[in-house]
Parts: structure tokens; C-alpha cells; sequence
């Protein structure tokens, strides 16, 4: 496998390295009675969610065009474990991670599994030895477990005990995996005690970026991000949404994703063209410790003010508050950006891709796409909205860019 680049300057640049997972074993391992301790929204149909993840990623190979260009999570933590330091530092981290669970105990047959038995038990939960762990469902959604930003990765801490064990997966990847090497030194990891998932922080540009305050991301994780991000990068902006801390908008990009540089499609009750007075922007003001903040009437005049151009708002779900609520459901709003102005999104949120045909979008299918792409490059240029067949996948309640962590994009114009 090629080395990586870290290197993410907006959120609509042109895809060229991302990181997934596709379903796999652990969610035929998923209980109805363990389903919500889990924070898993429904019983997925596997080989049908495969199916729809496989279709996702034939779209991304094919924008991205080149070799290891999409890799799976999977993949790199396995290649990890050929390192024995990989494979202690991940049971080290898990121990103390479950000291409820008292795994200390099974320390030592732990590190006597092969690096294939400790990968499928890190997954799954499941291995020869006599330990009662679950399987981790939520590795689809590999957007929270980290955010790239400039040439820095920013490492979740997550902020529930289901998912701890995702961020000790991307920690051992990404500090020992050999295509990471050359990037030890751009690791940015929070302070304990705070939380941070990445499905709250959107790179609007090279120098701003926005977090939520939400469910899973609290006020201290959002500060150690700034302060991280103003001590390491270019960042001089970090625009803060709070929202409320509910299931239904767990992360800031449930309600708020970007479709091209001057666009975004919005969940109206939450962000609300109006103002609801939650936004203020911390900012770097002459030195990497010194934050002073700003408030805002909405979160498009912060935008606009930053970016220093005009900003429209696409409604999810389009002008019907019923739409809206039952498209969000769906995450009509957790659009995936592979290159300026061209996205995907679920085929069922078909108001949502309403609204975006009127502002000039040409709606096509996952299918349409790759058959007309098929004997050429792809080249951005045309503003398109992909509709990706998710019925299984929507299931689970995460999106496209839920299911995605870009590592590099390539900076156009």
C-alpha cells in the first residue's frame, strides 16, 4: 500500500484518498436485545448493505482514479498487527479503556492471538478465549473517529463506551501503520476527560472550520480542538454551532453538509436562516492560546463573513416541514462531497434532490454515474447529486459522509 497524504482544505475539493469500512462480520453479530446499548438504530440485512457500501465505494474508486485510493479500516488495522508493538499498544488501550470488563486478566492470552484472530476480535468481539465482548457495528460510520484538516489528523475521543473501542482502532492505525509514517508528527490527540467526534467538525476552507457543540462532542472537546488547531495549523477560524444534545442530531453534520463552495444543504429547524443566536466564532487573534469570540445571528452570515462570499442554503427535504423532519430522518442533510458541486446522498430523500435539481444539480444514479464514466476519467466540472441505493445502510442512521473519512483532497481553482 502507497504512503498516504494527509491534506484537507475544504470540504468539496476533489476526493483522492478516503477511508472505510464496509460492513462486515460484526453486524451479523448485532443483537435486537444489545441493539441500543450498542447505539444501533435497527437489525441491518448484511449482504444487501454490502451490496449498497460496495456501489458507494465503485463511485469513489472511480472520482478518485487511482490505486489505494479508497482503503478499508479493516485492512490497515490487520496490516498494523504485523507489528507486535501495533498489536500491544491496541490491547494495552482496550484494558484500560474496559477496566469494567476486567480484561487485565486476559492480557497475556490477548497478545498470544494471531494478528488475524486479535483483528477479527477487535471487530467482533468474538475470539478462542473466554472474554464477553460486542462486536462494533458503528465502524461504518468511520467518519467520528477522526477529521483531517490541513495536513493534520485530529483523533476522536468518543463519548460513549460502545464506541471507545473505534477510537483505539484509528489511534494504533494511524500511529503505526507504515503509509502513516511520515506523519507521526501531525497527530493531534485531546486531553482526557473531553469529547470529540468527528462527524461535528466541517472544513469550510483553508483557514476556518466549523464544530458542533453537540450530543457527542462537548464545549471542552470543541476548545481543545481550536486550541490544537490554531497551535498546529493554519486554522484562524473555528465556527461553533450549538445544538441540542439529541439522538436525532447526534453530530453537526446530520443537519448541515456541504455541496459545493458557495453551498450546503441544511436542516431548517435547527439551522435556521432566521437566527437562532447559537453560533459564535473562536478565533486564533494573534496567537495560538488567545481565543476571542464572536457571535452570530445565523450560521450563514458567519459563513459568508469567513469565506468572504455569498453562501446559499439548500433546505433538506425542501419547503415542507413535514419533508424536512422525515428527510433528516433519513439523512437527507449528510450529504458526501467528492469534488466541488457533485455529491451523494440516499435515493430516498427524493425532496431533498428536488430541491437541489432546481438549483441547477443534475440528479443521477450510483448506476447512471459509473456506466457513464465507465470507458473515461471522471473530470469535476458539472454539478451533480449521485443517488446512492441505501435502504440497508439508511437503516443504521448515518449517510455518506457518516461513512466517510477523507484523507486527502486535492485543492482546485
Amino acid at each position: 500500500m502507497r504512503p498516504v497524504t494527509l491534506g484537507v482544505q475544504s470540504e468539496t475539493d476533489h476526493l483522492r484518498q478516503v477511508i472505510v469500512h464496509t460492513p462486515g462480520a460484526e453486524m451479523d453479530m448485532v443483537s435486537p436485545l444489545d441493539r441500543e446499548a450498542l447505539l444501533f438504530e435497527d437489525i441491518l440485512f448484511l449482504s444487501h448493505a454490502r451490496k449498497e457500501h460496495e456501489l458507494m465505494c465503485a463511485v469513489f474508486e472511480k472520482v478518485i482514479g487511482q490505486q489505494d485510493g479508497v482503503m478499508q479500516i479493516s485492512t490497515l488495522l490487520r496490516e498494523s498487527f504485523d507489528l507486535e508493538e501495533a498489536r500491544f499498544s491496541f490491547i494495552d488501550q482496550l484494558c484500560e479503556a474496559s477496566q469494567g470488563a476486567n480484561l487485565r486478566a486476559f492480557e497475556a492470552d490477548l497478545k498470544r492471538l494471531s494478528p488475524n484472530q486479535l483483528c477479527h476480535f477487535a471487530l467482533t468481539g468474538s475470539s478462542p478465549l473466554k472474554i464477553e465482548a460486542q462486536p462494533i457495528p458503528n465502524l461504518m460510520f468511520m467518519r467520528d473517529l477522526a477529521a483531517v484538516v490541513g495536513d493534520h489528523i485530529v483523533l476522536s475521543h468518543a463519548a460513549t463506551s460502545a464506541r471507545a473501542r473505534e477510537s483505539i482502532i484509528i489511534d494504533v492505525v494511524v500511529h503505526h501503520h507504515p503509509a502513516f509514517a511520515d506523519w507521526s508528527d501531525n497527530i493531534i490527540k485531546l486531553p482526557k476527560g473531553v469529547t470529540f467526534e468527528g462527524g461535528d467538525l466541517l472544513v469550510a476552507s483553508a483557514d476556518t472550520v466549523v464544530i458542533g457543540n453537540s450530543e457527542r462532542t462537548s464545549f471542552g472537546g470543541l476548545v481543545s480542538v481550536a486550541r490544537a488547531l490554531f497551535k498546529k495549523t493554519n486554522i484562524e477560524n473555528v465556527i461553533m454551532v450549538s445544538m441540542p444534545h439529541e439522538r436525532s442530531c447526534m453530530h453537526l453534520d446530520t443537519v448541515f453538509t456541504f455541496a459545493a463552495p458557495d453551498e450546503c444543504v441544511a436542516f431548517p429547524p435547527l439551522i435556521d436562516l432566521n437566527g437562532l443566536n447559537n453560533v459564535a466564532t473562536f478565533s486564533r487573534n494573534g496567537g495560538p492560546e488567545l481565543l476571542a469570540t464572536k457571535m452570530w445571528h445565523t450560521l450563514q452570515e458567519a459563513l459568508e463573513h469567513h469565506m468572504g462570499r455569498g453562501m446559499s442554503f439548500m433546505p433538506c427535504g425542501g419547503l415542507d416541514p413535514l419533508s424536512q423532519r422525515r428527510e433528516q430522518w433519513t439523512d437527507g442533510a449528510n450529504l458526501f462531497a467528492v469534488a466541488p458541486g457533485v455529491v451523494l446522498g440516499y435515493e430516498r430523500n427524493e425532496r431533498t434532490f428536488a430541491t437541489m435539481a432546481e438549483a441547477g444539480y443534475r440528479v443521477v444514479t450510483a448506476e447512471g454515474f459509473l456506466s457513464f464514466y465507465e470507458s473515461s476519467d471522471f473530470e469535476p466540472g458539472e454539478k451533480m447529486a449521485i443517488k446512492l441505493d441505501g435502504y440497508e445502510l439508511s437503516r443504521g442512521r448515518g449517510g455518506p459522509r457518516c461513512m466517510t473519512m477523507p484523507i486527502h483532497r486535492q485543492t482546485t481553482g
